[in-house]
């Protein structure tokens, strides 16, 4: 196939045009890198937990059995975690699913939050304690606050709604049962 001398030229005008972009551009490792550092801080979340969610209810508290299994994935670069939580019979009464990420674009936190047939990415903030991040609802939001103490991963939600006092949603306290290789130890091998 021949090129026209005009495809010629637009095709090494591209090239040239684009060539100093691509060499300032950081490249996957450095990317990387990044990403992994910044995610440091959220380390002690791997690992298997188990303790007790609260949600309020017009009966009285309903206190489920709550468990998460959190592992980094894609060479440490996100940090993946699955909840659980069970009922006094032993079904399933919660499930959800997040990945945290350091977005290297925004250079900021993300949640990735997936959960009762709903999703969203939300801001995380990351504190010298834990993190945080907020669920618009509405008019009102649901800010969750996670922080990890003397062994014990606490997390609360609370609705906010403007002119009305804030309302607890859970409160969850966890303790670390033991290490997880999940999810790296469920990749599909080569052969």
């Amino acid at each position: 196939m021949r090129l026209s001398p005009i495809a010629v030229l637009a095709l090494a005008f591209a090239t040239l045009t684009s060539a100093p972009a691509m060499a300032q551009a950081p490249n996957g490792a450095a990317l990387q890198a990044e990403q992994r550092e910044k995610l440091t801080p959220l380390s002690w979340l791997d690992g298997t937990w188990r303790g007790t969610a609260v949600y309020p209810s017009q009966n009285g508290p309903i206190t489920i059995t709550q468990t998460e299994r959190v592992g980094p994935m894609l060479a440490g670069t996100i940090r993946v975690i699955e909840g659980r939580g069970y009922n006094s019979e032993g079904n399933a009464a919660f499930n959800a699913f997040a990945v945290l990420a350091w977005n290297t674009a925004t250079k900021a936190f993300e949640m990735h939050a997936f959960n009762d047939g709903r999703s969203g990415v939300y801001p995380l903030v990351v504190t010298p304690d834990g993190f945080g991040w907020e669920i618009p609802a509405g008019p009102g939001k649901v800010r969750f606050e996670a922080t990890f103490k003397d062994g014990e991963w606490r997390e609360v939600g609370t609705f906010e709604m403007p002119g009305r006092p804030p309302r607890q949603t859970v409160e969850m306290r966890l303790r670390r049962i033991g290490p997880s290789d999940w999810p790296a130890a469920g990749a599909v091998p080569r052969q």
